[in-house]
């Protein structure tokens, strides 16, 4: 049996979640709901809608913590936008996937034109195109030229779209075929920090319900889009499938799954955790801090490892540990309301942000985003010194419920004032029961 063939006899198979499954799942919706209700707001979201607005008629969808709707596709083009653009969305980090954010955008509008789904079978849809776009990532063997989190997670959920909709199991192939069809997404636009970051996981969400709506037309997608001589791992990264399928269903990966604590990029989170425990427990006076050195895995470095530039961009921003540490010393919180052209330029901000360096050791893996070393030094030249090896947020370190419920009241509050309350009261009747 194919390793293509494995992953759709999972996609459709029956499955009865575990409660410790069901209970992951469960809590990745809120926090994903949430943080994309905070995107929605946001400036770059908000300067997407015109454009959005005008890709069709009809409003079978709904947009994310916005009292509108849309054509499904434009629905789901927003909120994989919404959900990624501060950089506040869940990530599967052995993949290096944000497996929650193209698969949540597409489900959410596929419920919708549906009028609603059963709550079991939107959380199985959920779960296993969660796990198909996390094992596409585990299954790379090298480092990320293509935007993974989009490449990987179109696939994960058309698939996901597709066993919601009810389409037959040979038309999964199909789906699957079209799905790659459309996948796109470069690194450059990360090197660069641009705001097409989130348009490509936003595209990706799109293409996932055009891909299962082009299969009830009629349309047939190739069979070998994963294994074949131009297929996804020969096209877009070096991968050995094995490596997912071997496995496949004997465990879900959604458990697995990283929340972030902080709206920033996720290679940033090691050092901003570190540095939130030390303010809690007192042992760090910001104040006496006059300089940061993190010697961390190459992945660190290219994704978050970027010069501080007091002219930036809030995509820039996001992505640069050097802002983000000097904000954390200041306030203790990244908020996404400072990401601003006066912050940026702030004299205090600037002066210890260029004195944070991001130096790259070691580490052979390139996908890896641990352990790194933090050296902190203060103003009478003694050093703190920290090794960290989970990031905040992670499986192996859970937030607590106090941050769970911080990251939640913070998203509120960034969050429309018309929008449905059930995104944070009642998220799982939000993605059931459109209204």
């Amino acid at each position: 049996m194919s390793h293509t063939r494995k992953i759709l006899d999972f996609a459709a198979a029956k499955h009865d979640l575990p409660e410790a499954t069901k209970a992951a799942t469960l809590r990745l919706l809120g926090d994903t709901l949430a943080g994309g209700a905070a995107g929605a707001r946001s400036g770059e979201a908000q300067a997407m809608l015109p454009a959005v607005r005008g890709w069709g008629s009809g409003d079978d969808a709904r947009l994310l913590g916005l009292d509108m709707r849309m054509p499904s596709p434009s629905a789901a083009w927003f909120n994989g936008f919404a959900i990624h653009c501060l950089e506040w969305d869940a990530v599967h980090e052995p993949a290096v996937v944000h497996a929650m954010s193209v698969v949540t955008a597409a489900l959410l509008a596929s419920a919708d034109r549906m009028s609603g789904c059963d709550v079991d079978v939107f959380l199985v849809a959920l779960s296993v195109g969660v796990d198909i776009a996390s094992g596409m990532g585990v299954a790379a063997t090298g480092a990320m030229q293509f935007f993974r989190p989009a490449t990987a997670g179109i696939i994960g959920a058309a698939l996901a779209v597709a066993r919601l909709e009810g389409l037959t199991e040979k038309q999964y192939a199909d789906v699957l075929g079209l799905a790659c069809s459309q996948a796109a997404g470069t690194m450059q636009a990360h090197v660069e920090a641009s705001i097409a970051l989130p348009l490509q996981i936003a595209n990706a969400a799109r293409a996932a319900i055009t891909a299962v709506d082009l299969v009830k037309s009629g349309m047939n997608g190739p069979h070998d889009a994963l294994e074949g001589p131009f297929g996804y791992f020969k096209l877009f990264e070096p991968g050995d499938l094995a490596r997912y399928t071997d496995t496949i269903g004997s465990k879900w990966l959604i458990e697995e799954v990283s929340t972030k604590p902080f709206p920033s990029g996720r290679a940033s989170h090691g050092v901003l955790g570190a540095l939130d425990d030390m303010l809690r427990d007192g042992s760090l006076d910001p104040a006496q801090v006059i300089a940061v050195d993190v010697a961390a895995p190459p992945l660190i470095h290219r994704l978050v490892g970027r010069a501080y530039e007091r002219d930036m961009t809030p995509s820039y921003a996001r992505l640069c540990l050097p802002f983000l540490v000097s904000l954390m010393l200041r306030d203790g919180i990244i908020d996404p309301r400072c990401f601003t052209a006066q912050e940026f330029a702030n004299p205090a901000l600037a002066s210890l942000g260029e004195k944070v360096t991001v130096r790259i050791d070691d580490n052979p893996d390139h996908n890896a985003l641990a352990p790194q070393q933090l050296n902190i030094v203060l103003k009478n030249r003694s050093q703190i010194e920290k090794n960290i090896t989970d990031n905040l947020g992670s499986p192996t370190a859970p937030m607590s419920d106090a941050q769970t419920q911080s990251k939640r009241d913070l998203a509120h509050s960034l969050a429309s004032e018309d929008c449905d309350p059930r995104i944070f009261d009642n998220p799982l009747a939000y993605a059931m029961e459109p209204q």
